[in-house]
């Protein structure tokens, strides 16, 4: 009976140690979902007479990582026509000749893998490959991004240039007036794990 009851033991033992093993070797997938309010991609567009400052909001966005394969799924949508700079007649300019917003009014990012250590908890820094989608076209990206785990939410910033002009953009600069041909772009966001 103690032999019987010894070997009960151990074989619970073992079995809760290959869980464990198991459970750190295969990783959950990880889901991001972005709280449209607390999302912010900011732009900085450089020209001769001074620096232009916007900003887009959110739709919404969804990205699922697996830490196992380093795979992600999903997508993030920005409000192409949400986009503001200050100036009423800018504005108008930049959805109506640049970005043509009323008939592209979607800029999608949809990643496909992550290169880098990323950590379940705390910060990591790594580069995010995928598919970016602006004014009808896709262009194949990697973006630096930092991310900030926490138990039950998460932040991330990152920093990108999108050379709009080589990627079939209008350019609105005037014979006095010289504007960038890319635009840079900071984002950042946070939202909660499901």
């Amino acid at each position: 009976m103690k032999t019987l009851l010894q070997f009960s033991i151990s074989a619970i033992t073992v079995l809760w140690l290959a869980g464990a093993a198991l459970a750190q070797a295969q990783p959950n997938e990880v889901g991001l979902n972005f709280v449209p309010a607390k999302t912010r991609v900011n732009f900085t567009l450089g020209a001769t007479l001074h620096t232009v400052h916007g900003a887009f909001d959110v739709k919404r966005g969804a990205v699922h990582f697996d830490p196992a394969t380093n795979k992600l799924t999903g997508e993030v949508l920005v409000d192409a026509a949400s986009g503001l700079s200050g100036s009423d007649g800018r504005d108008k300019k930049m959805h109506k000749q640049v970005l043509e917003s009323s008939r592209y009014p979607d800029i999608v990012f949809r990643p496909d893998r992550v290169e880098g250590r990323f950590a379940a908890l705390g910060a990591s820094t790594v580069q995010v490959h995928g598919i970016f989608v602006i004014h009808g076209a896709e262009h194949e990206i990697t973006i630096p991004v930092r991310v900030q785990m926490d138990a039950g939410h998460w932040t991330i910033t990152s920093h990108l240039t999108v050379p709009y002009v080589e990627w079939g953009m209008k350019n609105p600069s005037t014979f006095v007036l010289r504007v960038d041909p890319s635009v840079d772009i900071d984002i950042q966001a946070s939202g909660e794990t499901p």
